[in-house]
């Protein structure tokens, strides 16, 4: 029995937890009860510490003390989403306690856990029984009463284990919700899997194979100078939607795109064709699709700039310097915005945000995703906005990251709240007054969404089938239908909607102009004394995001 741990070892059982996590990250998110498609935790528990394993892949650290803060650093720049968060700080406190030391034991590994779970309730405001927190304590207090039998760090960590899994089955009897759905948490069981993959490697069990191996060794982010500007082919990245107005083929239509340039992708029904493809000629791409219909919607991008301005942003471009830490500030206030859809991104852009972070519901960006933009931003105080409930910890995360300037967090849940933050900023106030005025504007508006069911489930009295539109009312399920108009209809008729000044309509990639009309039609005629706003939001996920004031 492995009786004491060094530096490699412990960065090969973070490796190997790693594999398991990503190899289990679906079943993970199977667990999550509320069956809107999420950046889930499985997905954001496996991201955040693959992290860590490309990190401690790269370069040998003889001590304990070295590989645990290595993991700690790494876990705390790429967590993702709450769980990813609550599990960076789980090791930030494990790496705490080993800190200096060359070798650990039985003893030393259970007070690390220990110190990991009392930085982990300490950062979490309103810590709830029955998730990933309990397991963890128990996990932990389990592993000190074992270290007084057996000294030996893999008995104390099998004993860990053996006392979470009865904590993770009692989470289905703390948690109402999970009560009611008949699971344990995700979290929970997330942080389990990491467990049993560092034993498994104390053990000299294989590693997981598979795609999560290959997932561990993608970097952070693209190397955008392994090729030249001039390397690329077809250089506009061309996407648009026509109405299919007349009978002609939408293959013969394939056909002559593949003809024209690569990435071609066409998908379309009795009513539209939409179409992706790189090409060194938009016009002709365009002037064919007009013979098939209206142009509905038209992005162009010239990928050669865009490359080239990565190049000269990752300081890789021909003679340009590295950057040297973060942009100096150039006024007092900045701010960051995360969202995902090009027209949502320009409605912030146009409401005077410095730096975008795409990202939201299904794709939660890291804490160093955020960090980055924050650096770009050339303020003395960064507000940033993370428009997304599941991403407010991570973004906390780069408070204490931030050099030079200060970063304040505004918990915006959604882009409606973010939106409404903005508009009652004043350049001329202070921080203290800014802070406090765009407080009270979020929490004054009130936010619906349409989005679909990702699985089947019985959900607050709803029996959800896969598929299913569903309406959501400040992040609490409202209704479902397989008829999105008759969902709307139902939701223009809600209070919130009924009392509202002002209503605005985004809607989504996947939602034609023209039935977003419609859309539009049923609020006037269902709230005829507001003013309703319509926007081509752009946004994945959620086909509307409604606010209302």
């Amino acid at each position: 029995m492995r009786g004491t741990i060094d530096g490699p070892l412990l960065s090969r059982m973070i490796v190997h937890a790693a594999a398991s996590i990503s190899a289990q990250k679906q079943q993970i998110n199977e667990l999550n009860v509320f069956p809107v498609p999420d950046g889930d935790t499985g997905t954001n528990m496996s991201m955040t510490i693959a992290t860590a394993s490309a990190e401690l892949r790269k370069k040998p650290l003889t001590g304990v003390g070295a590989a645990a803060q290595a993991n700690a650093n790494a876990l705390l720049r790429g967590a993702r989403g709450n769980s990813g968060v609550i599990l960076s700080l789980l090791f930030r406190g494990f790496a705490k306690a080993l800190k200096d030391r060359d070798t650990a034991d039985g003893a030393d590994f259970a007070a690390a856990l220990d110190c990991g779970v009392s930085t982990a309730y300490k950062a979490v405001m309103k810590p709830a029984e029955g998730t990933i927190l309990t397991v963890s304590r128990l996990c932990a207090r389990r592993a000190a009463e074992a270290a007084q039998e057996d000294l030996s760090v893999e008995f104390v960590l099998d004993e860990a284990l053996k006392e979470g899994h009865i904590a993770l089955a009692d989470t289905v009897n703390q948690n109402p919700v999970l009560k009611k759905a008949g699971v344990v948490d995700a979290g929970g069981k997330g942080f389990l899997v990491i467990l049993q993959g560092m034993l498994d490697e104390l053990r000299g069990m294989p590693m997981p194979q598979g795609p999560q191996e290959e997932d561990a060794a993608v970097q952070d982010h693209a190397d955008f100078g392994a090729f030249q500007t001039g390397d690329i082919q077809f250089g506009y990245c061309t996407e648009f939607i026509c109405s299919r107005d007349t009978q002609k083929d939408p293959e013969a239509l394939r056909g002559f795109l593949s003809a024209l340039g690569d990435s071609l992708v066409l998908v379309d029904d009795d009513e539209i064709i939409k179409v992706h493809v790189h090409t060194n000629h938009p016009g002709k791409v365009l002037e064919e699709a007009l013979t098939y219909g209206a142009l509905q919607t038209v992005k162009i991008e010239n990928m050669r700039s865009q490359h080239t301005e990565l190049l000269e942003e990752a300081g890789q471009a021909a003679g340009a310097p590295a950057p040297q830490g973060p942009a100096a500030p150039e006024k007092k206030y900045g701010f960051v915005s995360v969202c995902a859809g090009e027209g949502i991104a320009a409605v912030f852009r146009d409401l005077g945000v410095d730096r975008i972070v795409s990202g939201g519901q299904t794709m939660n960006p890291s804490t160093q995703d955020i960090m980055g933009e924050i650096d770009r931003t050339p303020a003395e105080i960064v507000y940033v906005l993370p428009n997304n409930k599941n991403i407010i910890m991570a973004a906390e995360q780069c408070i204490p990251l931030a050099q030079g300037k200060t970063v304040v967090v505004l918990p915006t849940k959604t882009i409606p709240q973010g939106v409404s933050a903005l508009l009652s900023f004043d350049p001329d106030a202070s921080q203290e007054d800014n802070t406090r005025a765009m407080t009270q504007a979020m929490e004054q508006v009130h936010t619906s969404q349409i989005t679909y069911a990702a699985r089947n489930s019985d959900f607050d009295g709803f029996e959800i089938r896969e598929g299913d539109y569903l309406a959501l009312s400040e992040s609490q399920l409202f209704g479902t239908d397989r008829d999105i108009f008759a969902l709307l209809g139902r939701l223009a008729r809600e209070e919130h909607q009924q009392k509202a000044e002002f209503i605005t309509l985004y809607y989504g990639e996947d939602v034609t102009s023209s039935q977003a009309e419609t859309a539009k039609e049923i609020f006037t005629a269902a709230c005829p004394h507001a003013d309703i706003t319509l926007i081509a939001g752009g946004q994945p996920v959620y086909y509307y995001l409604i606010a209302a004031e």
